[in-house]
């Protein structure tokens, strides 16, 4: 299989490199672009060659994508594009780069909520952004999100950058559930009980807890099971820390997307359905569950036993299309409030 990292600044060179000089369709191949890392989904594309003898062209890139589509416009050999974030679902369709999936495996498999209502995208898996908190001082084992804005939190949180994509979403949802007027209320008061400037990561999160920094940090629920099974020289902060799952008042808690664009242009556009319509197949769900620490997205398949420690997740049951609407205002009260600051 072809791998690549690859950068907006290099796409002419990589869409020769990659896929040859022509995108020509090939009746036994797929050409996937990914924000994932390749090595975190090798296991899913070797497993959809195995089943189908289709084989998996992979391109692998931490932003850009979406630009690079474009400016390869009708001859891209891009077939399927696949993401971290509600925020690059959202990139994509406006980038003109997607056409709708049209598969009635997709509709039945997927929850409306989790899918495009024009069939543009739809989620493979889910994470939730959650709190990481210290086990010797936080006793409680709930909190809503609304209470992160609560003056007893006054300088015992950390967090990354409010720009970041996973922590618009998650203030995309607030303004989505309680209008900008609030939300932007709710953000002064987030920042005001910030232990330090955002910076770094949710990894960073974790070990600034631990270090005794802040009491809480805010990630991504996959981020912990990395830290406790793969990562020993980060194991400690994970052990330091225990999450919680936490929900809006009346709702649950928010969940952002992995999720799956069919390319405008797709020259092999049978083989990436059929890929799309594999990923949400039984195999590929748990593979995802344990060897990504998400979520299914598919009803039946096992939660990894890490992630299931956390205690049921119920989703907050707002549609990610909602959310997606509200990327810019929250975007805009980010720096209105100078949460970054």
């Amino acid at each position: 299989m072809t791998k690549f990292r690859a950068t907006a600044a290099t796409a002419a060179l990589l869409c020769f490199t990659a896929f040859g000089a022509s995108p020509a369709s090939a009746d036994g191949e797929v050409n996937v672009y990914t924000y994932r890392e390749t090595k975190l989904i090798q296991p899913l594309f070797d497993a959809f060659t195995k089943d189908t003898g289709i084989k998996v062209n992979v391109v692998s890139a931490s932003s850009g994508l979406e630009q690079r589509m474009k400016a390869e416009g009708a001859n891209s050999p891009a077939d399927v594009l696949l993401t971290v974030d509600l925020g690059r679902l959202d990139d994509a369709v406006k980038a003109d780069v997607t056409q709708p999936i049209k598969s009635v495996v997709i509709d039945e498999i997927v929850p409306a909520q989790y899918r495009d209502p024009d069939g543009h995208w739809a989620g493979i898996s889910m994470r939730a952004r959650v709190i990481y908190a210290s086990k010797e001082r936080v006793k409680q084992d709930k909190i809503t999100y609304e209470e992160l804005a609560d003056p007893k939190w006054k300088g015992k949180i950390c967090i990354r950058s409010g720009q970041h994509i996973y922590n618009n979403g998650l203030f995309a949802a607030y303004v989505a559930k309680h209008g900008e007027a609030k939300a932007e209320e709710w953000l002064k008061g987030v920042k005001a009980n910030l232990a330090q400037k955002p910076s770094g990561g949710d990894r960073e999160a974790a070990r600034d807890v631990a270090a005794g920094k802040c009491d809480i940090g805010i990630g991504n629920t996959y981020y912990w099971a990395l830290m406790m099974n793969n990562d020993p020289e980060k194991k400690p902060w994970a052990e330091a820390t225990k999450v919680i799952l936490p929900t809006f008042e009346g709702g649950g808690t928010h969940v952002n997307l992995s999720g799956v664009l069919l390319a405008k242009n797709a020259p092999n556009k049978a083989n990436g359905v059929k890929l799309i319509e594999w990923l949400a197949g039984e195999k590929a769900q748990q593979i995802y569950a344990d060897s990504n620490y998400e979520y299914p997205i598919r009803a039946g398949v096992a939660v990894n036993p890490t992630i299931a420690g956390y205690g049921k997740l119920t989703a907050d049951p707002t549609p990610i299309a909602k959310i997606v609407t509200n990327r810019k205002a929250a975007s805009t009260l980010v720096d209105k409030v100078g949460f970054d600051n």
